[in-house]
């Protein structure tokens, strides 16, 4: 059998469904070196904030120009707004090089009467005239979310997906918004909607009954087998709304080394599974959450052995009890703790430990006042997330000053 010539790509959603997590956080600093891991690794698209959201702006824009420096390439980074003109026109007011959107409404009776309170004509109308409205600011690419599809008559959301290609969208986000699907209901739901729309199908899904990672695969496949390419929504470490979304990195997992699946349905862009570790880690430590002990790949007991058996099989060899290495993943590297002194940055620094510091790094200045800008950078970058900051984030700010002072600026409405 021929494989499928369509496939699947990563869409991660960290920096806007991850964000939206109840007591949960990123610093504007934080959410760009986010996008930067996502690049690194392979993720086709970063849905990277809010265009409506002034607080958002600054950050943005800076990521955008980052883009056009080749730093966020070839990742796209896109904005999610909801499918309202007004939210349109006022995104591309705060962020006119915004090229990138997903459009949001809901679908589901129980959403349109409980929540919209709207017909399905007047969020057809809505949603159309959003599309138009979008197309009218010159985007490149609009994704159309059905929230709630999952507990939508099919009918519709065909009929909500054709109005959407008609006016120009370019893929149909079917939002398992409750997490309400089976492996079995998505693959069919999501089969049908490419067969009937022939537009490309995103699958988002949410953990309330454990299915995530399942059910996103599941929906791939059957868009795929519908005909059209899958994009998986995903968030680092499944953070996310509730019970979380499907994780970034077990979705890869499953979709490389899950049985027969990775014969016939293929990421449409080299990921580099070696860069999971750290992306997994960095995001623990941004959004202040352990990572599982079970977590699958880069949890502290994914490759740990105790049973006699189990010791005894993976010793002779690994196959026995791993379906995969821990190399793969970017794990095994010594972590090096200091024990003795140790100078940290913080809000109050100095620039002679600054300067000793960012020198182990292998990062000089020119002059002391040179150095005494950049620490005044990293002062309020660690305001602004109440933690030291790590070593790639210190870089970052030292490479890209102008950057890093836009995405500290806050000007609040007066």
């Amino acid at each position: 059998m021929a494989k499928p010539k369509h496939k699947i790509y990563l869409l991660d959603v960290t920096n806007r469904d991850g964000v939206q997590t109840a007591k949960l956080g990123l610093s504007k600093l934080e959410k760009t070196m986010i996008n930067i891991y996502l690049n690194e690794m392979g993720v086709f698209q970063s849905e990277f904030g809010f265009p409506t959201t002034r607080h958002e702006s600054l950050y943005l824009q800076a990521n955008l120009e980052l883009a056009e420096m080749g730093v966020l390439k070839p990742i796209r980074l896109g904005g999610w707004l909801r499918a309202v003109v007004d939210d349109v026109e006022t995104a591309f007011r705060l962020v006119p090089s915004l090229r990138h959107i997903n459009l949001s409404i809901s679908t589901s009776e129980q959403m349109l009467k409980g929540k919209l309170k709207k017909t399905r004509d007047e969020v057809l109308r809505n949603m159309t005239a959003a599309v138009d409205a979008a197309k009218s600011m010159g985007v490149e690419s609009i994704g159309v979310n059905a929230e709630d599809a999952s507990r939508t008559e099919l009918d519709f959301l065909i009929e909500f997906g054709l109005a959407a290609k008609e006016h120009g969208a370019d893929r149909i986000r079917y939002c398992d918004t409750l997490g309400y699907d089976n492996p079995f209901t998505i693959y069919e739901a999501c089969r049908a909607l490419a067969e009937n729309i022939k537009l490309p199908i995103e699958q988002h899904c949410h953990g309330d009954l454990g299915m995530a990672v399942a059910n996103s695969l599941a929906g791939a496949k059957g868009t795929i087998d519908g005909g059209q390419d899958a994009y998986i929504n995903t968030t680092i470490n499944g953070i996310g709304e509730r019970a979380g979304n499907a994780d970034l990195v077990a979705v890869i997992l499953g979709g490389k080394k899950s049985k027969e699946f990775a014969n016939n349905y293929q990421f449409g862009r080299k990921i580099k599974l070696t860069k999971a570790a750290k992306i997994a880690e960095f995001a623990s430590y941004a959004f202040d959450v352990p990572i599982p002990i079970n977590q699958p790949g880069v949890g502290a007991n994914a490759f740990a052995h105790a049973s006699g058996i189990h010791a005894d099989g993976v010793l002779k060899n690994p196959a026995n009890y791993e379906l995969y290495n821990f190399k793969e993943l970017g794990r095994g590297k010594p972590k090096f703790v200091e024990t003795g002194r140790e100078i940290i940055t913080g809000q109050y620094s100095g620039v002679a430990g600054f300067s000793h510091l960012m020198g182990k790094m292998d990062v000089s200045f020119t002059s002391r006042d040179e150095a005494n800008e950049i620490l005044e950078l990293v002062r309020y970058a660690n305001v602004e997330s109440h933690k030291p900051l790590v070593e790639d984030e210190l870089v970052f700010i030292a490479k890209y000053p102008q950057i890093a002072k836009k995405l500290l600026t806050m000007a609040p409405v007066t």
